[in-house]
């Protein structure tokens, strides 16, 4: 497992590119968020996918989120209407999973059972530079149910040797994972308390 020190606010491009290659050839790796550190796979492997699962020890009937580089993105994998667009447009970049109904070509292995996707756009550089070529994982760096880390160290401890690489920022600035908002019903239903939640009051 490689372990590097990264710039949080000027990514350095050789070792984002190092990251994103690793996730082109279908490893994992944690990478910090604007809310806690993550576990990354690129969605299209199924394999990566469920290395993610089994670092976890997450239930594989549950569905994991992804994360993507701009808002502009999110119609490639999710159904938008006006009312949709104008509540990203007000959030994102920020700490919020957004709960859409997913279009037919997003990988079932990423949404089992269902035909919703959990998308988060993170106000972090780093995200939106390993995203910038294919969709990756957003979901904590912690075994299901343990606390999520803020910090590198805090996921390496939780996940031993088992992800390809550890991207390291420092401590995430948020510490507290992020809102989720279901967009799929009218008005928009907040399923998670979180990061972000005194912009939606």
């Amino acid at each position: 497992m490689k372990i590097i020190k990264i710039n949080a606010e000027n990514p350095e491009k050789e070792k984002i590119r190092m990251a994103r290659d690793i996730l082109q050839q279908g490893g994992t790796l944690v990478y910090p968020t604007d809310t806690v550190y993550g576990l990354a796979a690129n969605i299209f492997h199924k394999k990566a996918v469920y290395n993610i699962y089994r670092m976890k020890k997450r239930s594989s009937d549950k569905p994991i989120s992804i994360c993507l580089s701009k808002t502009e993105d999110i119609k490639m994998v999710a159904q938008l209407n006006q009312q949709t667009e104008k509540i990203i447009r007000k959030i994102l970049p920020g700490p919020y999973t957004l709960i859409l109904n997913r279009k037919d070509d997003v990988p079932s292995w990423i949404t089992p059972g269902t035909d919703k996707i959990g998308i988060r756009i993170p106000d972090n550089a780093i995200c939106r530079e390993l995203s910038r070529e294919f969709p990756i994982t957003t979901t904590s760096a912690n075994i299901s149910g343990h606390p999520s880390p803020k910090s590198a160290q805090e996921a390496r401890d939780e996940l031993d040797d088992h992800p390809d690489m550890i991207i390291d920022s420092g401590p995430c600035p948020g510490g507290v994972s992020s809102t989720v908002l279901d967009l799929t019903v009218t008005p928009p239903l907040i399923l998670r308390e979180g990061a972000g939640m005194e912009k939606l009051l």
